[in-house]
């Protein structure tokens, strides 16, 4: 049985080494992909921050095309959309 011994005492160990890499590589993939996702997340965080800001005439063209659409989808009148409108470029361009 001695002789025997050694060798299950190995194939012991060999089953918890391969348990202990399959645990760790897991935990390192898991953390490696929250980084990544976090990396990911602070760029385009960043790049919104500081890409510039758009003029006063394209802020106003992005409020007209959005307004425009809510008419089409009779979410608003018209005549409610001229008005909204109106007021947003008085803000905008500071004319009120």
């Amino acid at each position: 049985m001695h002789g025997l011994e050694p060798l299950l005492k190995g194939k012991n160990m060999h089953h918890k080494a391969v348990r202990y890499v399959t645990r760790t590589t897991a935990a390192a993939a898991t953390t490696l992909a929250a980084t990544a996702t976090s990396v990911a997340a602070a760029a385009l965080a960043a790049s919104i921050i500081l890409s510039p800001a758009p003029d006063a005439s394209a802020r106003m063209d992005g409020v007209h095309t959005d307004l425009a659409r809510a008419v089409g989808l009779n979410q608003v009148t018209p005549e409610q959309a001229a008005r909204f409108e109106a007021r947003l470029a008085g803000r905008i361009f500071g004319e009120a």
